[in-house]
């Protein structure tokens, strides 16, 4: 994806360099990936600390490389190791793939360089940045709540990380051996029973280790019915530390937990390429890989499938969480972030495939041990199978499998620390940014110890199962629909063109037809039609087997209505506190102020707005223009239909052909596939409408087209 140098803005005189402006500012520069409008970014510097910077006081990175690698280490966790292959699994393997890269393209990525873009532009968190669309801040106080929901079961995945890292400094690795009081009759070990005759029924002793001897985890068929039981004291002490580290990484902000990125962010790629060569040389991998990445078509059609590949998303890039946003304000304001989306995402992916790969290696040898006739019967699903398959293959190494064991849980502790970091950084910027008093080091501190107290649920023999709810409704529901409310609020009521603008003035470039694309119709729509299709489709909650009913569920709805609550609270607070009429107020609640929206800096505030009068004008005649001629390729009114119609034009062909498409798939089936379609095609429109309205509504000189609307011209009517 080349970019093409055309002119400079912020901090620079709007010249074009030799180019014409009608090209520059009607997008025909373009790669469809940017327009380019400025020129390479300067050097990663402070942000000039003068009279007018209203703000320089802020914290920032101490290079460029600390804030790559930070943002590297939030999403290359344990979404990727931990999250990515069991989800993958229950999904079917290669038939989760495709719908995963399809989101990943054009939900997750988009998404990541819009929240990337609009902290840096504004350098607020993810509540302060609603200062573009006031009534919307409920949007970032959800997403708080859910960010620090998911951070306290998170750590607890690294305190069992912590407890096996313990275990593997023994004489023998525990979880390699039968014949210990957490094991039965069922169970052999991959390390030194013969694997050939055993029955599917049988367990690997690294899972009867995990369920019984580390969670103590109650059997399914009990689940919460009693409760959740007492803390586990070991996993207690494990949480312990892991939360003293996090502390010790964010005791200074961004620039103690900058330097720690370059080992959390590295270390974890040396151990997974050694476990993938480890594994994928056991006998029967190629059938595990093959699994992995050969697709069931029929698949496809479950909208589970696709409601788990957007989360999978949101919780391995970090997407939704309000993380991305907090790192990128800490960024000076003309840093190429662009760049670094493409980066992380790229790194992102490989680090899920290249997981995906290694753990299903191990799935096919385990496969060809006991003679199963499928993949699915080899072990249980759920989070424990980077607990379960990873440890049963470190136990087939030959030479000092303590020491690889050792290696491999200390890079899942590390890939935890890194995302905890950005997660839990994101509510104490929230709080510091709302209390600018307040000690940053205290604010640490206290939400640190609340946290950890939360999370001690985790580690009860009930833990596994309230994990499974809070994932489901906080970690998935949750996020999927703030995820949405923000997509929609930014790129249309806030408005794609204004964003473009942003990243134009701020960056120097103007994205090109993938991202306006993507941001004004196929994520929002994408987002809302998976959502709708899942819900309509929607079966019991299950976490470990077992069925989530009465107080477990209510307190799972209650979570998931923090998505609504905390937007309606604070629209109807907006609402309220604004003054003037109806019309009036709506427009102080969708509508940002000068005073509180814009780069932090004054001086840059000035030439921002200076930038946006200059090409108001060309984004005008820019719209007639592109349509007419670009879009349309309408003969001139001279010419007519003289010549014949002339060739097809091929992007409307495609664009024919895809509409034409949809519809067959729509009517394959008959009523029973349109009549499901319905619940989307009847419903989203008013979604549309409404927002336009409000949008509308709020524009000068709207009123004057409203009542040319609905007055009567009796005149015109006499005259029919």
């Amino acid at each position: 994806m080349s970019l093409r140098k055309v002119t400079s803005y912020a901090n620079q005189a709007f010249d074009t360099s030799g180019e014409d402006p009608a090209k520059l500012a009607d997008g025909s520069a373009t790669n469809g990936v940017f327009v380019i409008g400025g020129e390479k970014p300067p050097p990663y510097e402070e942000t000039p600390k003068d009279e007018e910077a209203g703000g320089a006081d802020r914290p920032q990175w101490n290079n460029q490389l600390e804030f790559l690698l930070s943002c590297i280490a939030m999403s290359v966790g344990l979404g990727n190791i931990w999250r990515f292959p069991f989800i993958a699994y229950e999904n079917g393997g290669g038939a989760f793939l495709i719908p995963y890269l399809i989101v990943l393209f054009v939900i997750g990525k988009p998404l990541y360089f819009l929240e990337l873009v609009i902290g840096q532009f504004s350098s607020f968190g993810c509540v302060r940045m609603w200062s573009a669309v006031p009534a919307m801040r409920g949007i970032g106080y959800g997403q708080m709540i859910a960010t620090f929901i998911v951070v306290t079961y998170y750590t607890s995945i690294m305190g069992t990380c912590v407890f096996y890292f313990i275990q593997c400094f023994s004489k023998v690795l525990p979880w390699t051996e039968c014949g210990k009081p957490w094991t039965d009759e069922n169970c052999y070990s991959a390390a030194s029973d013969s694997l050939s005759n055993l029955s599917v029924h049988m367990e690997s002793s690294s899972e009867q280790y995990y369920l019984n001897e580390v969670l103590k985890m109650y059997n399914s068929t009990r689940g919460l019915d009693d409760g959740v039981g007492a803390p586990e004291w070991r996993l207690t002490l494990c949480l312990l530390f892991s939360w003293i580290m996090i502390v010790f990484s964010l005791i200074r902000g961004v620039q103690s937990s900058g330097r720690i990125s370059y080992f959390t962010a590295l270390f974890p790629y040396v151990v997974l390429i050694t476990l993938l060569i480890k594994g994928a040389t056991l006998e029967g991998a190629g059938e595990g890989i093959l699994y992995f990445i050969t697709p069931q078509w029929e698949k496809l059609a479950e909208g589970k499938v696709w409601f788990a590949a957007v989360s999978q998303c949101f919780f391995s890039l970090s997407v939704g969480f309000g993380s991305i946003t907090m790192y990128a304000s800490f960024n000076p304001f003309q840093h190429n972030v662009y760049r670094d989306a493409l980066i992380i995402s790229v790194m992102d992916t490989f680090t899920s495939l290249l997981a995906g790969v290694s753990i299903f290696a191990i799935l096919g040898n385990l496969k060809h041990s006991m003679g199963a006739d499928s993949i699915d019967t080899v072990v249980k699903s759920g989070g424990g199978l980077a607990f379960i398959s990873y440890p049963d293959a470190i136990a087939q190494f030959d030479a000092v499998p303590q020491l690889f064991a050792a290696i491999f849980f200390l890079m899942l502790w590390t890939l935890g620390v890194g995302s905890a970091v950005a997660l839990i950084s994101c509510v104490i910027t929230v709080v510091c940014d709302r209390f600018p008093s307040w000690d940053r080091r205290i604010v640490t501190v206290v939400l640190c110890v609340i946290a950890f107290l939360i999370g001690l649920v985790y580690v009860t023999p009930g833990g596994p199962y309230v994990l499974g709810l809070v994932n489901y409704f906080a970690g998935d529901f949750l996020i999927f629909i703030l995820a949405l409310l923000e997509t929609v609020c930014l790129c249309w009521v806030y408005g794609v063109g204004r964003i473009c603008t942003d990243v134009q003035f701020m960056l120097g470039i103007y994205p090109g037809w993938y991202w306006r694309l993507c941001w004004f119709v196929l994520t929002p729509v994408s987002l809302l039609g998976i959502l709708i299709y899942a819900a309509i489709n929607m079966g019991e909650p299950e976490a470990e087997g077992y069925t989530f009913k009465g107080a477990a569920l209510v307190c799972g709805w209650l979570l998931g209505a923090v998505a609504v609550v905390m937007p309606v609270i604070s629209i109807v607070q907006t609402y309220v506190t604004r003054k003037g009429n109806l019309r009036e107020r709506l427009s102080q609640c969708v509508n940002f102020k000068k005073e509180t929206w814009g780069p932090k800096s004054q001086k840059m505030r000035r030439e921002w707005e200076a930038f946006k009068e200059t090409h108001r004008h060309r984004n005008r005649s820019r719209r007639k223009r592109v349509c007419t001629i670009e879009v349309l390729k309408i003969h001139p009114p001279i010419q007519g239909l003289d010549d014949g119609v002339g060739a097809p034009e091929w992007r409307l062909a495609l664009c024919l052909l895809f509409s034409w498409a949809t519809i067959v798939f729509s009517l394959i089936r008959g009523v029973q596939s349109s009549g499901r379609i319905s619940y989307f095609t009847a419903l989203f429109p008013y979604v549309v409408l409404l927002t336009l309205l409000v949008e509308g509504d709020t524009l000068e000189g709207a009123v004057i087209g409203i009542i040319h609307f609905i007055k009567p011209q009796m005149g015109k009517r006499a005259s029919t």
